[in-house]
């Protein structure tokens, strides 16, 4: 009896609680919460001078080489020289057993003295026939016979000096000298090998490396290009007045220390590759580059007065790889689609799709969506000042990006 009245009194009080909820709702109902606008940081884009680089592939080559040969036969008797060393012009490499072409200078210079004896005979003789022909000593017939002779003296003096010093040069020849300044190479033969006039092999090799070429290759399509640009205005030229700065990067990905300069650009187009060659000469006092070397020339094409670079976290690609950002347009989230010309330290050279003023989001890219409303709190005013400072200073780390237009 007891517990049936208290179930009913619960029900009673459940009864009434739901008819209090009933009309506390039917009073009116309280607003429901309001989403609050998503806060995003955008970077308003800005444009600048900007230096356009290229960074092409190449190979060292030395400024001249020499392969040296010997221009007479023999026996080689000394090598003058360490493998390895530095050799000046004209300095002594190898020495041939001089010997027999010393005796052919002797014999030569011996002839020599004879034909200088029978021409001062002939000559007195001559000059005597000539004083009696005119008083009828002798006939005509000798006077004309010892002038014959004379000049024949004269013919055969210039024959023997000609061979004098045909052979003073080869007795020359026996001591082998360097024709250039350079490195001199591993040599080929030791002393008492038998070496020949004009051989085949080179005894050795000397190279010239301070300054050094460095030849690259650049696509035609990449000259096309940029010949539009300049002559549409999007470029302006560089501004070196007879020559274009080359930087080289190492193998190792290391800048070299000196700067070269843009000596030879290519006249002809190869029809297999569709490149043009251009070549560079580079300081290289410390001898750090070698022949073969490869290395990466950055070479200044020009520069673009109104270029547009934006912080790379404000870029999207797909699974496909092309690009896209999103910017605010009156409080409102709007997708563009962009074309990428190369990158620039950490930013993106966008070269179509965003343009000076425009808000780019930079912080909270993942939580927007097109159409959205959003608040915007702009960031990035550091790095707009700094790149108004280093306006046309491209860095090292730029240069070492390849320009859009070249594959490797």
């Amino acid at each position: 009896m007891f517990n049936t009245s208290l179930t009913t009194c619960h029900r009673v009080l459940l009864s009434l609680a739901a008819l209090l909820l009933l009309n506390g709702c039917s009073a009116g109902d309280p607003p429901a919460p309001t989403a609050r606008t998503q806060e995003v940081g955008v970077y308003v884009v800005t444009a600048k001078s900007q230096a356009l680089t290229l960074s092409l592939p190449g190979r060292t080559s030395a400024h001249m080489t020499a392969e040296i040969r010997p221009q007479v036969g023999g026996i080689i008797q000394k090598r003058l020289f360490k493998e390895g060393d530095d050799v000046k012009s004209g300095q002594a490499l190898y020495q041939i057993d001089p010997r027999s072409y010393q005796a052919s200078v002797t014999q030569a210079e011996a002839n020599v003295s004879s034909a200088k004896a029978t021409l001062e005979a002939a000559r007195l003789k001559a000059k005597r026939d000539a004083q009696l022909v005119k008083i009828d000593a002798v006939s005509t017939e000798d006077n004309e016979s010892a002038q014959a002779s004379l000049l024949e003296a004269q013919a055969s003096l210039q024959s023997y000096q000609a061979a004098l010093q045909t052979a003073r040069i080869n007795l020359g020849y026996t001591r082998i000298t360097a024709p250039i300044s350079g490195r001199v190479d591993t040599s080929s033969v030791t002393p008492g090998a038998l070496v020949t006039a004009e051989q085949d092999t080179a005894l050795t090799t000397v190279r010239q490396l301070d300054p050094i070429y460095v030849d690259v290759t650049q696509p035609s399509s990449t000259v096309l290009r940029l010949k539009r640009e300049l002559a549409q205005g999007q470029l302006a030229a560089s501004t070196q007045q007879n020559a274009t700065n080359v930087q080289v990067l190492l193998e190792d990905g290391s800048s070299y220390a000196h700067t070269g300069t843009l000596t030879f650009n290519g006249v002809s187009v190869d029809e297999g590759t569709g490149s043009i060659t251009l070549r560079a000469i580079v300081p290289n006092p410390q001898g750090l580059l070698l022949p073969g070397m490869y290395v990466k020339a950055v070479i200044d094409e020009g520069t673009k007065q109104d270029a547009i670079l934006v912080p790379q976290q404000g870029v999207i690609r797909d699974e496909r790889g092309d690009a896209s950002a999103w910017v605010v347009v009156d409080n409102k989230v709007e997708q563009r689609q962009l074309k990428i010309h190369s990158a620039v330290d950490s930013r993106w050279w966008v070269s179509s799709g965003l343009k000076v003023g425009d808000q780019l989001i930079i912080e909270g890219v993942q939580k927007v969506r097109n159409g959205d409303t959003v608040k915007v709190v702009e960031v990035g005013r550091d790095a707009q000042k700094a790149d108004s400072k280093n306006t046309n200073q491209p860095s090292q780390q730029n240069t070492a990006v390849a320009s859009r237009a070249v594959t490797f």
